[in-house]
C-alpha cells in the first residue's frame, strides 16, 4: 500500500467497484478495462486507476483487469473476506427492519443482537432469524458472547449520544449511526452517520429550480461521490 492514510471517499468508491464487479462476474465477464468499467458504470476511469493504485498493481497494461482477481482484492482490501457480527440498538422500526434485511450477508456482515430499553420487547425474537432483542443494560456481556464487533444505532437523536457511550464502553470500535445528530466518539472508535434527511434535500436541490437541468447534466462527480462527499464533511 502506497499510503497509510486512505480517505473515506476513497474506501466508499471501493465499494462501489465492487458492486460493479460482482455485476459482471453474474454476467460472466473474464475482464475489464478501467475505461470501460468506468462507461459500463457511469465512474471515472482516471480516479478508479488511482483509487486501486493505493493497494498495489492489479491489470494488465493492453489487457485490463481480471474480474475475479479484483473482485477478491478488493473484497480483502475491504475486510469483506471475513464475517462480521452485527448488533443493533434500537428495536424499533428502523432498528428491526435492518435486522431483517438480507443484503447484509451479501456482504458478509449478520445481524445478531438487538438492544432496547423498553421491557415489553425485551427477550422477543424477531425476522426469519429469530434475533434475539436483549436489555442494552446486558450489552458489554453479549457483545462478548456474541463476538459483535459492528453496532447501528437506530434510536432517537436525543439519546444517540449515550448509546454511543454505551457501546464504547463494551469494547466496539466501528459504527453506524442513524439517528440524525453528530456525535461524540473517540479516536480509536470509526463512526460513519446515514443522515437520511441531509441526503433527501440533497436530491431535492437537484430538483428545485431553473437550474436543475444544467446542474444533473454535470458529470465530472458522480451522484454517490457528491453524497458521501456530505456525509464525510459531517463526520
Amino acid at each position: 500500500m502506497k499510503s497509510d492514510k486512505i480517505s473515506e471517499l476513497t474506501t466508499n468508491r471501493l465499494s462501489v467497484y465492487l458492486r460493479c464487479l460482482n455485476t459482471l462476474s453474474a454476467a460472466g465477464i473474464k475482464s475489464i478495462s478501467s475505461q470501460a468499467l468506468a462507461e459500463q458504470f457511469n465512474l471515472n476511469s482516471a480516479q478508479i486507476r488511482k483509487d486501486l493504485g493505493y493497494f498495489g498493481e492489479f491489470g494488465v497494461r493492453g489487457v485490463g483487469y481480471s474480474v475475479e482477481n479484483l473482485r477478491s482484492h478488493i473484497t480483502k482490501i475491504l475486510g469483506l473476506d471475513r464475517p462480521h457480527r452485527v448488533g443493533i440498538v434500537g428495536a424499533g422500526r428502523l432498528g428491526t427492519a435492518l435486522a431483517d434485511y438480507r443484503g447484509f450477508s451479501r456482504s458478509n456482515f449478520a445481524v445478531v443482537a438487538l438492544f432496547d430499553n423498553d421491557e415489553a420487547k425485551i427477550g422477543r425474537k424477531v425476522g426469519e432469524d429469530k434475533i434475539g432483542i436483549y436489555d442494552v443494560k446486558e450489552m458489554p456481556q453479549v457483545v462478548k458472547a456474541e463476538s459483535i464487533d459492528v453496532m447501528v444505532i437506530a434510536v432517537p437523536a436525543r439519546v444517540a449520544q449515550k448509546v454511543l457511550n454505551q457501546i464504547m464502553s463494551s469494547g466496539i470500535k466501528a459504527v453506524l449511526n442513524f439517528a440524525p445528530v453528530s456525535l461524540n466518539n473517540r479516536l480509536d472508535v470509526k463512526v460513519k452517520t446515514v443522515d437520511v434527511t441531509t441526503s433527501l434535500e440533497s436530491l431535492s436541490y437537484y430538483l428545485a429550480g431553473p437550474q436543475s437541468s444544467s446542474v444533473t447534466s454535470h458529470r465530472n462527480k458522480s451522484h454517490f461521490e457528491e453524497l458521501a462527499e456530505l456525509s464525510e464533511q459531517k463526520l
